[in-house]
């Protein structure tokens, strides 16, 4: 006797796990978005890198899952904006140490004595 199976549904075998969303995805997406909204003050690149480091992991169990872990979106949205806070935290850092070497060459070198003093 045949199961029966709605036409156009995939053939499954009913031991397979169910699909489920990856918590890494969730993870990787969460510190992503502190890497972005704090990146400006140069704190955004711990989350970041750590959600970087959490997205090669999770992408590595994704991958042995054959499929049953989902969230890929959530992952590739979550490395966007680490990689928007790396980019945000080195354009300040940038602007840092363009600031303080124009401040730098401005000083006067030596001592600046009064126009009386010989």
């Amino acid at each position: 006797m045949m199961p029966l199976v709605p036409p156009g549904s995939p053939l499954r075998d009913p031991l397979d796990p169910d699909p489920v969303r990856s918590t890494k995805a969730r993870a990787v997406f969460a510190l992503g978005l502190v890497a972005a909204l704090t990146g400006l003050f140069v704190a955004g690149l711990v989350p970041a890198t750590v959600g970087l480091w959490l997205a090669r992991q999770a992408r590595r169990e994704a991958y042995a899952s054959g499929g049953f872990l989902t969230g890929a979106a959530w992952l590739r949205r979550g490395e966007r904006l680490a990689w928007t806070g790396v980019t945000l935290a080195a354009t300040t850092v940038v602007a840092a140490l363009v600031v303080g070497l124009l401040r730098y060459v401005g000083t006067p070198v030596g001592q600046d004595f009064a126009p009386t003093v010989d």
